[in-house]
């Protein structure tokens, strides 16, 4: 158990960006007509495709770096959640029938990230280090 113990921090790091980069990946990929969606794109600010897509590139991106992460992981939990029962649960009971899989994981995905927090390497942690510092600097 030490091992899964000492490396938890490590490995949720991983979880994190890979989850973060697939997000931001789908949103760039919608927004821009790239990576296999070419022809596809939402036209300007049209809801809910454009907004949806916007916020997986944005939340995805912080998410990726660990800036804001249990924010920017909340916000992509909840769009997932709502992109689920809206677009996908009226098609059918299962996400299996109704191609609501990748919203259904992706939900549960960040929603974990957001009650864990970033893990290491997260820049979130450069602004905890630094405000635990100047308490210290103003109580000594």
């Amino acid at each position: 158990m030490d091992l899964f113990d000492r490396t938890k921090p490590h490995v949720l790091a991983l979880f994190r960006i890979v989850v973060g980069l697939l997000f931001a990946a789908h949103g760039v990929a919608t927004l821009f007509g790239v990576l296999g969606r070419a022809g596809r794109t939402p036209e300007f600010a049209a809801w809910p495709g454009w907004w949806a897509a916007a916020i997986q590139l944005v939340a995805g991106a912080l998410v990726l770096l660990g800036l804001f992460t249990r924010w920017a992981a909340l916000t992509a939990s909840g769009s997932m959640a709502y992109a689920y029962f809206v677009v996908h649960a009226p098609e059918g009971l299962w996400p299996m029938e109704n191609g609501g899989e990748p919203s259904a994981m992706f939900c549960w995905a960040f929603l974990l990230i957001a009650f864990l927090g970033p893990g290491a390497w997260a820049v979130d942690q450069f602004f905890s280090r630094s405000s635990s510092s100047r308490r210290e600097t103003v109580t000594a």
